[in-house]
């Protein structure tokens, strides 16, 4: 099995009532049960808005990235899967694809220490 970083685009809008937002929670937490029942799911977590942009060097600081709605990066899970194919069919459930999401698929490289 490889690793893939699945990286979370755009999704629910933030201003979404409460209640679309803990029926999309459920719709998320039922995707990540499925994936660790079936031993796929390694990990991952939800981003929080904002944060800090380090370039150059570290002394060279700003407050960001801030990018358009369907550019955040709302979090990421690191998944199992034998292929490339495979971890794509893995997003088949994503729950933000009805709001307009996007999920970035990477597999991670593997390193010898």
């Amino acid at each position: 099995m490889e690793k893939f970083m699945l990286i979370f685009h755009g999704g629910m809008n933030p201003d979404s009532s409460p209640e679309e937002m803990q029926a999309n929670m459920g719709k998320w937490m039922a995707w990540v049960d499925k994936l660790v029942k079936s031993e796929k799911y390694a990990g991952g977590e939800a981003l929080l808005p904002g944060g800090k942009l380090v370039s150059g060097s570290a002394s060279n600081v700003t407050d960001g990235p801030y990018t358009e709605g369907k550019e955040i990066v709302g979090g990421y899970f690191i998944v199992n899967a034998a292929s490339y194919d495979e971890a794509v069919a893995i997003c088949a459930d994503y729950p933000d694809f009805a709001f307009g999401g996007a999920v970035q698929v990477r597999q991670c490289m593997k390193f010898d220490m």
